[in-house]
C-alpha cells in the first residue's frame, strides 16, 4: 500500500509519518526540505526563486513516486508529489509568483510524469487552522520558517482545502486537528489509528471528536 500524509507548513505531517511507520512497520519517506539548496533563498524572495525551488521538489517527489512503484511493502509518505504540485505550486502561481510561462512548462512537465504515477491508497489530511499553524512554526524554530507571512500561510490553507475537497481523486481520510496532540497523547493517537484501521481494513468505528 501507499499512505500519504498531507497537511500545511506546521501540521505534523512529519512526526505522524514517524509514529505511523514505528506503528505499522512501514516505510517512512520524508520530503527532502532540509537538503533543497533553493529553499532559504525562496523565503527571502519568493518570485525570484519559486520555478528553481519547485522544480527541486519535483524531481525529488518523482524519484520517490518511482521507489513507491517499484515497492512490495507499504509505504508512508511525509508531503506526496500532488500536494506540491495542487498546492504549493498552485499557490505560487495564483500569488503571481510564477509566471505564466514557467508555470506552463512546470505544469506540462509534471502531466508527462503522472503518467508514470498513481495515488496513495489513502491521503491522510491533517487540518489545522492558521493560528495553531503559526504557534506550530514559531515552537519549532526553524530559521528559514520565521520569515514566512501570514498571508501565505492562509493562501496554503486555502489551497489545500480546494484541493483535498474539489480536486483530488483518491480516498481521503480529514483529521481535525486543531486539539489534537497526538505525539504526547497516547489517547489521540489512538483515535487516529482507528480511523485508519477503519478506512484501510474495515475495522473498528470512527471516533469523533
Amino acid at each position: 500500500m501507499y499512505i500519504a500524509i498531507a497537511g500545511n507548513i506546521g501540521a505534523g505531517k512529519t512526526t505522524l509519518t514517524k509514529m505511523l511507520a514505528k506503528y505499522y512497520g512501514w516505510e517512512p519517506r520524508f520530503e527532502s526540505v532540509g537538503f533543497n539548496p533553493y529553499l532559504e533563498d525562496y523565503y527571502t524572495d519568493i518570485k525570484r526563486w519559486s520555478f528553481c525551488l519547485e522544480t527541486y521538489f519535483l524531481k525529488e517527489r518523482f524519484k520517490d513516486m518511482l521507489a513507491v512503484n517499484a515497492a512490495s511493502h507499504t509505504i508512508v509518505q511525509d508531503r506526496s508529489i500532488f500536494e506540491g504540485v495542487y498546492v504549493f505550486v498552485e499557490n505560487n502561481y495564483r500569488r503571481g509568483d510564477l509566471s505564466d510561462r514557467d508555470y506552463t512548462t512546470y505544469m506540462e512537465l509534471f502531466e508527462h510524469m503522472k503518467r508514470l504515477m498513481k495515488l496513495p491508497d489513502l491521503m491522510i489530511y491533517l487540518r489545522k487552522s492558521v493560528p495553531t499553524l503559526i504557534s506550530q512554526i514559531q515552537k519549532r524554530g526553524r530559521d528559514y520558517e520565521q520569515s514566512i507571512q501570514l498571508d501565505y500561510l492562509k493562501d496554503l490553507n486555502d489551497r489545500y482545502e480546494e484541493f483535498i475537497f474539489h480536486r483530488y481523486e483518491g480516498r481521503v481520510l480529514v483529521i481535525e486537528s486543531d486539539e489534537l496532540d497526538f505525539e504526547n497523547n497516547p489517547e489521540h493517537f489512538r483515535a487516529i489509528i482507528n480511523k485508519i484501521d477503519a478506512q484501510l481494513f474495515g475495522l473498528f468505528s470512527e471516533q469523533q471528536w
